[in-house]
């Protein structure tokens, strides 16, 4: 949480926003470990991380794709918001915007937040228990839009 003083001196915790990703090339997905002194470390998990100040939604995607994995990515397009508080294994409520984008080139190495990453084939990825939070759920959610667009839930 995100502790905070207003300008009537009203203190409380605000929530953090988070971009996860998924970065797709070929009909596979782009997975990274996460290192193990990290919360949920050691399970596979999309591309992502905090959102930065004065930062845009697709700005913080693109900087988080490359800083992790090297890739720079095409259209980022959003795919759903995650604003419950209790969401599984979260220690800060985080408010997650997913988004889905398309693998260019490797420009860069990755960086230390992870120990290792991975291609994965959409229909062949690792079992639920080795991802981090609800990462596999979103994935699968990706999977139902891929096959029907319209089987997703109705809005309003």
């Amino acid at each position: 949480m995100i502790k905070c003083e207003f300008e009537n001196h009203h203190q409380t915790s605000l929530r953090h926003a988070v971009i996860d990703n998924l970065v797709i090339k070929n009909k596979k997905i782009l997975l990274v470990k996460r290192r193990k002194d990290f919360l949920e470390g050691g399970k596979w998990s999309l591309v992502g991380g905090f959102m930065e100040r004065n930062e845009n939604i697709k700005e913080a995607a693109c900087r988080e794709i490359l800083e992790e994995t090297g890739y720079k990515v095409g259209k980022v397009v959003l795919f759903r918001i995650i604003d419950k508080p209790d969401r599984r294994a979260e220690d800060r409520q985080n408010i997650s915007f997913v988004n889905f984008c398309v693998a260019k080139k490797k420009i860069q190495p990755a960086d230390n937040e992870s120990s290792e990453q991975a291609w994965f084939d959409l229909d062949n990825l690792p079992p639920k228990k080795e991802f981090a939070f609800d990462h596999f759920d979103n994935i699968k959610l990706y999977l139902k839009y891929l096959k029907n667009p319209f089987s997703l839930p109705k809005l309003g």
